[in-house]
């Protein structure tokens, strides 16, 4: 089809909007803002939309310039090109004239929408993996209307890399040649957001399966079930700023709480209060830094998912709250979705706010409230502090119940990932909707965020989940990368897993360290290789690998289930494990400072702390495909996921433009290159960019018990750096009211030279005189007493 036969033009106000018409289809195009354009078509001539709730922003006023040539239309302005003909939608850089994509269109289908009816006498509850699961007779399906599809096709030409997509457990970095099937599912989170090394992205706004194809420089997106193709193109600054594009559509990122940047202890499960609070006291007792412990499912007294406490382990909700607090640290509490077999689900289901398959109808904001209400009748209003919302997909299709052999005969292949795909969708769209199939746990945050703080704000909202989409970035949460099995390869693959779903614009993101399943089981996901779990030095070496890789991470969080995860389960002080486990906690609690700089500046500046390669190494092509290394702030993390039996050493590419210090001897090495690297257990490649300026503190046994302790600035040779100190209360939202610090750190190496810079706004309780040790490369060190002025320091 001749999609693009360009019939009107006019600016209005706001944004400038035109109209595309073809045989079938009728395109509305609106420049948002200067650097970003709305696309959308579908089979009919109204303007559509598909109504996910991810997009909040305001359109900005633009002037944009129109020429017509050729047969050609172009609409500019001083970030991006548009060009229209009878085949494409040509998306320019106009500052350099390169393409960066062409829209050659796509076309639309439909088919037939099925309501799966079951017999609800047959109701029984079924005993699995992921809990106890409601398994009712299907007894015929019924066509209810047509669902439509869409194909949209795309020429990227000169690209030699793409990103996002969200996590993925194929392991892909660079995403071109590849395919992915994006859905909802354990081990999978599906963000429709795509960005390039060289400045640009695009954000497929609808609430679908869909699903990613690529060949050479081309690739395809397929719309599972939606009323149009709505998608957007940012224009951006690098990657950098294709994620503030992203951010402006969909929210900026929510801090979280200062605490949630220290060490959480998890595991599955604790089976009492006394025994989360006997755990903590012993982490106390050996003055090993912790923050937070995390009470896991199944502690209610029935049923499944039912948000009440067995009291007969569990006596006194706000008791528990009150010695964990005592213990300065702060509880994390598993809710689900999905109550069965117990009063809450009853009552729910009487209100009319269940929906197929056991689960709460997260769509309505009625039942939104409700949740929150039972939420907060047990666990917060008793001093609990954060939320674990586990299962937030919140089904899945073969997760516990194996299909049935292909139809050869040949076993089902849990690697064919079209095969997990149609099966996850499939029972997802049965309870959802098709055309919101993933788009639960996006407004069952929303729900636990708005609620919370309609309650009391005094508390900043933390919610780890399970899955994610456009906008959750917004509601407080950071997400996990689900049930993941202990295996070298399954640790190599999750870090590319991260980076790309960090890539999207959602910058926070995490694992279970160690795995969660670590021993081999008869269900397919239960792949661990280590069999005496922390019994034997083989899982001992594996967990600590992990712990130093998760060290880098948004949140550190020790989970998992078949073996402990407390670290005197790894040894004593003075054996290897242990201490190269305690290590990594305190050098985690010394960059709380640092860590916690990047959150706000996340919030308040852009970027993303943890990010690959090209984010700062565009124009390097070495490092597109580099799938084991990544920066966290200014320093290069190089995990080692492979065991001392295999090699000593690590092989690590340092890449071009800047100079390389290494973290633990101080040697500055050039860019550019690859090296190869001693690492013992104790030990990891871990870079400094050169010039760059890194903020610690004292270890301490919480994070809470560091503020008004002195600071420590460490000056790294090889160029000019600067470095933003973000303070704030570290919880609440003060700083929606401005209550908040900033002190610059400019650091000239070829000088010698440190400014810090005048103090920026304030806080209650902000220490006015901070004692700051300038540490420069060559060793010496400056005691500086800053009152909030500008201060000059040489070595």
């Amino acid at each position: 089809m001749n999609y693009l036969k360009l019939l009107a033009a006019s600016i209005v106000l706001g944004c400038l909007s035109f109209i595309a018409t073809a045989e079938e289809c009728h395109y509305h195009i609106d420049f948002i803002t200067k650097s970003i354009v709305r696309v959308r078509w579908s089979d009919n001539l109204e303007p559509s939309d598909n109504a996910t709730g991810s997009c909040i922003y305001q359109p900005a006023k633009v002037k944009v310039k129109k020429h017509n040539r050729n047969g050609l239309t172009t609409y500019s302005t001083n970030e991006l090109t548009l060009v229209t003909g009878k085949d494409a939608i040509i998306f320019i850089n106009p500052s350099s004239g390169d393409t960066l994509a062409i829209d050659r269109g796509g076309e639309c289908h439909s088919v037939a929408r099925e309501l799966v009816i079951y017999d609800d006498n047959t109701a029984r509850g079924v005993e699995t993996a992921n809990g106890l699961v409601t398994v009712k007779q299907e007894t015929r399906r019924d066509t209810v209307g047509m669902i439509k599809q869409f194909t949209v096709n795309f020429e990227c030409p000169g690209e030699k890399a793409l990103y996002g997509l969200g996590q993925h457990i194929e392991g892909y970095m660079n995403l071109l040649g590849k395919t992915l099937w994006l859905t909802q599912h354990n081990l999978k989170i599906s963000i429709p957001v795509i960005v390039s090394p060289r400045g640009w992205g695009m954000m497929f706004d609808a609430g679908c399966a869909m699903a990613y194809s690529s060949s050479g420089q081309n690739f395809t997106i397929n719309f599972d079930a939606a009323k149009c193709v709505d998608y957007y193109f940012i224009k951006g600054d690098g990657m950098d700023g294709v994620a503030q594009g992203y951010r402006f559509l969909t929210g900026a990122v929510e801090p979280l709480p200062r605490y949630a940047f220290g060490y959480i202890q998890s595991r599955e499960r604790y089976t009492s209060s006394s025994d989360i609070i006997s755990t903590l006291r012993e982490y106390r007792r050996m003055g090993v830094p912790v923050d937070m412990i995390v009470q896991d499912w199944n502690y209610w007294p029935q049923g499944w998912g039912y948000m009440k406490m067995d009291r007969r382990h569990y006596p006194s909700p706000r008791a528990l709250a009150d010695s964990v607090h005592a213990l300065n640290a702060k509880l994390m509490v598993s809710i689900w979705p999905n109550p069965q077999w117990c009063p809450q689900a009853d009552d729910f289901a009487i209100r009319g706010y269940m929906l197929q398959h056991s689960v709460y109808d997260v769509f309505n904001p009625d039942a939104r409230r409700y949740y929150w209400s039972w939420a907060n009748d047990e666990f917060f209003s008793a001093g609990f502090d954060a939320w674990w919302c586990d299962s937030s997909e919140p089904l899945d299709g073969d997760w516990n119940n194996p299909p049935a052999p292909n139809a050869d005969g040949t076993p089902y292949n849990y690697e064919n990932h079209e095969r997990r795909w149609t099966l996850n969708k499939e029972i997802l769209s049965e309870s959802l909707g098709a055309e919101r199939s993933s788009l639960y746990s996006l407004y069952h945050s929303r729900g636990i965020y708005e609620n919370q703080r309609l309650f009391d704000s005094t508390k900043r909202v933390l919610t780890l989940t399970r899955s994610s989409y456009p906008g959750q970035q917004r509601y407080g949460t950071i997400v996990w990368n689900g049930d993941t099995y202990a295996s070298w390869d399954a640790f190599h693959r999750q870090i590319p897993s991260g980076l790309n779903y960090m890539a999207t614009g959602n910058p926070y993101w995490t694992t279970d360290v160690g795995g969660f399943f670590v021993k081999t089981g008869n269900q397919w996901f239960r792949r661990g290789e280590f069999e005496q779990g922390n019994k034997s030095d083989a899982f001992r070496e594996y967990y600590t690998r992990m712990f130093q890789w998760a060290t880098f991470l948004p949140m550190l969080r020790s989970h998992g289930t078949d073996t402990y995860r407390e670290i005197w389960y790894f040894g004593e002080p003075g054996t290897p494990y242990y201490d190269a486990v305690k290590t990594m906690i305190e050098l985690r609690y010394r960059l709380l400072p640092y860590i916690y700089s990047m959150a706000l500046q996340q919030r308040f500046g852009g970027g993303t702390m943890a990010r690959m390669l090209a984010y700062d190494f565009p124009n390097d092509t070495t490092v597109y495909d580099i799938a084991d290394q990544y920066l966290f702030g200014d320093m290069m993390v190089c995990p080692v996921t492979r065991p001392l039996s295999e090699t000593t050493t690590r092989r690590v590419y340092l890449p071009s433009g800047t100079k390389w210090i290494d973290w633990w001897t101080g040697v500055v090495l050039d860019g550019g290159q690859w090296i190869s690297v001693q690492s013992p257990v104790d030990k990891f490649p871990l870079f400094v960019k050169g010039g760059s300026v890194i903020v610690e503190s004292d270890v301490v046994q919480y994070s809470a018990e560091q503020l008004n302790k002195p600071l420590t600035v460490k000056l790294y040779d090889g160029g000019v750096g600067r470095f933003t100190l973000h303070e704030d209360a570290g919880d609440g939202y003060g700083y929606e009211r401005g209550e908040r610090s900033e002190i610059d750190f400019n650091w000239d190496a070829n000088k010698k030279r440190l400014t810090i810079g005048r103090r920026r706004g304030s806080f209650p309780g902000m220490q006015t005189r901070r004692e700051i040790n300038v540490v420069f490369p060559d060793g010496t060190m400056r005691v500086v007493n800053y009152m909030g002025k500008t201060v000059r320091i040489c070595s």
